[in-house]
């Protein structure tokens, strides 16, 4: 097939109001708790929220850590990482190695066999296990995080629970279907069909990178049910049988990183599920996703932890042996700011884990904008250091593990850390899609009082009632974004003991720049109104400065908690304060893009490159791409392809 070939016709054709719809449809409406970031990108810096900061109950903590020494002696004796890398896949063995330990079961409870850990547990374990190798991280997490096990947990019947839970905490790797070759962060033009058939339901479509597919015992599969007489319709959560008669695994695809992940292409053709499979009411599917998500992202920034602390390790051991002009590398300035970087951004990192976690665990707060934020920012910043790690070995970062070992130097894996976390970027949500997602959850204050004004289709009643409403709303808000505690010298004073590096002036320094970003926002509603949802660098920019607020406040708070319950406090200390330094030079460039950017001029140069204008700066090349379409055909039927699913032995 050539490159122009057409396109297939049987993609749903969305406009962009509908596919806006769905997506609210599916977001979590209201907040009945608190939540700390939410109040942040608000103006209003509750400390109090996460200072003191929580900890887990004695019982869970030893527990936790029990788990982890067991663990930590498989990853140490078990796992061959460069075995896993060599030949793109994790060994049975290991895998079943995995499954006697209970590692299938850490989120899931002891009731139904699991081993109950607490999510700041489960992170620790994720964060292990990420580091001997990353494939066999995700393999984990896409298991219990967004796997079965999870939204059984809550959203699934007693019966579910029952039948399933078991299996999952001990035997059976399950794995999350939402993906289509044509569906990835739109899922309003989802084409994968669930027709009801008297008690069951019956599955077509094709389903694209699909993690711990290959292997998979059961999978969570999203698909739309047609609205019919007793059936609702929408898209629908089930459980399915990865040995269904239909349902063929068609591709093991292979990655630029992460070479033993178990990700393919699944088929569907005729498969019939019982109505009994199904989770959740007709229509639920994409809420019970995001639900599920709102925790489940946080374990890509525990393996983002795991990898900033293999890279400090890895740069302070040879920034310390390599010397060059008559010192060790890490004392030359160009060096040592990028170690800086890496020791202050991985303790941030590691506070902006833990507290997002211990917050899940405790279930006071509402954590969807902090996991988000979490994700976000870990796995930016992960890329970073393991970028710098590369630049800081020089030519060796950029030679594979096995080429150093062949000519007898020791074989870090630098470049191979650079290419598996590259992902993290991409997966459960890209940097882009989370931006607009937690913006939309940071404005949803200013929207649920004053959205009709800018909704064109409301009446003018409609727009005099939300005129009223935003009125009291913004004169009893906007005030108070005026002065708060960030003007007075002595405000958080607690952060400032004595012989400790001064922390309370960044906490004051987090308190203002919350209220102007507020303001900012504010302004930019007013200015923008409806066609606010179009400015996307100013929105990324927004949530930009409210990670970099929230992992301030973090990294502030813990170095406060290892001071009162760790020997190592006063060096906690200095990484928090250098970590808010480096975060303050960010944070002022991003409020100066606010306003002064290309974002006018980039749309423009868009539009130029789409429309052919350009092309005449693409001459003097040749393209090694292959031929095909852009986007396989997914069309529904029956498979072409050998079953390529491997059980585990």
């Amino acid at each position: 097939m050539s490159a122009t070939s057409p396109e297939p016709q049987h993609r749903a054709k969305v406009s962009e109001r509908e596919a806006r719809q769905v997506a609210e449809a599916a977001r979590e409406q209201d907040w009945r708790k608190p939540s700390f970031a939410k109040e942040l990108f608000l103006g209003r810096f509750r400390l109090d929220l996460i200072h003191p900061h929580p900890m887990p109950p004695d019982q869970d903590a030893q527990r936790g850590e029990e788990f982890l020494a067991k663990l930590r002696d498989f990853c140490e004796t078990k796992i061959d990482s460069a075995r896993i890398e060599r030949e793109a896949q994790i060994p049975d063995e290991v895998i079943n190695g995995l499954k006697e330990l209970g590692a299938l079961g850490m989120k899931i409870g002891t009731e139904y066999g699991g081993l109950g850990l607490t999510q700041v547990y489960y992170n620790k374990a994720l964060a292990l296990v990420g580091s001997a190798n990353p494939a066999i991280g995700a393999l984990l997490s896409a298991h219990q995080s967004i796997g079965v096990p999870q939204p059984l947990k809550i959203f699934g019947t007693q019966e579910q629970k029952d039948a399933f839970l078991p299996r999952c905490a001990r035997t059976d790797i399950t794995a999350f279907l939402l993906t289509e070759p044509d569906v990835g962060s739109d899922p309003a033009r989802m084409a994968m069909a669930a027709v009801p058939d008297g008690d069951d339901y019956v599955l077509d479509g094709v389903k694209l990178w699909t993690t711990n597919g290959v292997v998979a015992d059961l999978l969570v599969v999203m698909a739309r049910v047609p609205k019919s007489e007793g059936h609702k319709g929408g898209i629908t959560a089930f459980v399915v049988e990865a040995a269904s008669e239909g349902v063929t695994v068609e591709n093991r695809n292979a990655f630029m990183g992460l070479r033993g992940l178990e990700n393919g292409v699944t088929r569907f053709h005729r498969v019939r599920v019982p109505a009994a499979n199904r989770i959740g009411p007709e229509g639920a599917g994409l809420k019970i996703a995001l639900t599920t998500l709102n925790t489940g992202r946080l374990s890509l920034p525990a393996m983002c932890v795991g990898a900033g602390k293999w890279c400090l390790k890895i740069a302070r051991e040879w920034s310390g042996a390599r010397e060059q002009w008559g010192r060790p590398v890490a004392y030359h300035e160009a060096v040592g700011a990028k170690i800086s970087f890496i020791a202050a951004t991985t303790f941030a990192l590691e506070a902006v884990l833990d507290l997002s976690s211990q917050m899940a665990d405790e279930d006071r707060n509402d954590i969807r904008i902090e996991a988000a934020l979490a994700k976000l920012y870990g796995s930016e910043m992960a890329c970073l250091m393991a970028d710098e790690l590369v630049q800081i070995r020089g030519g060796r970062g950029f030679e594979t593990a096995a080429s150093l070992k062949a000519r007898g130097e020791r074989a870090v894996p630098a470049e191979q850390v650079l290419r598996d976390l590259r992902i993290n970027r991409i997966f459960e949500g890209s940097t882009e899609i989370m931006h607009l997602l937690i913006a939309r959850e940071a404005v949803d204050a200013h929207l649920k009082v004053a959205g009709d004004l800018i909704d064109p289709d409301k009446s003018l009643s409609d727009k005099a009632r939300a005129g009223a409403k935003a009125g009291g709303f913004y004169a009893r808000w906007l005030p108070k974004l005026v002065a708060g505690p960030g003007q007075l010298p002595r405000s958080y004073a607690e952060f400032h003991p004595a012989g400790h590096t001064d922390l309370s002036g960044h906490l004051r320094y987090v308190e203002r720049n919350a209220r102007k970003l507020a303001r900012s926002t504010f302004y930019a509603m007013s200015r923008w109104q409806g066609k606010m949802e179009t400015k996307q660098g100013f929105l990324g920019r927004v949530v930009d400065i409210g990670a970099e607020l929230f992992a301030m406040s973090a990294a502030c708070v813990r170095a406060e908690l290892l001071r009162t319950t760790e020997d190592h406090g006063r060096e906690a200390y200095q990484l928090a304060d250098v970590f808010c330094e480096q975060s303050r030079i960010r944070v002022e460039e991003l409020f100066g893009r606010l306003w002064t950017n290309t974002d006018d001029l980039d749309r423009k140069v868009v539009k130029g490159v789409l429309s052919g204008t350009y092309t005449w700066l693409e001459s003097g090349i040749v393209d090694p791409s292959g031929e095909g379409p852009w986007i396989a055909d997914a069309t529904p039927g029956p498979t072409t392809h050998e079953n390529v699913h491997r059980p585990i032995r």
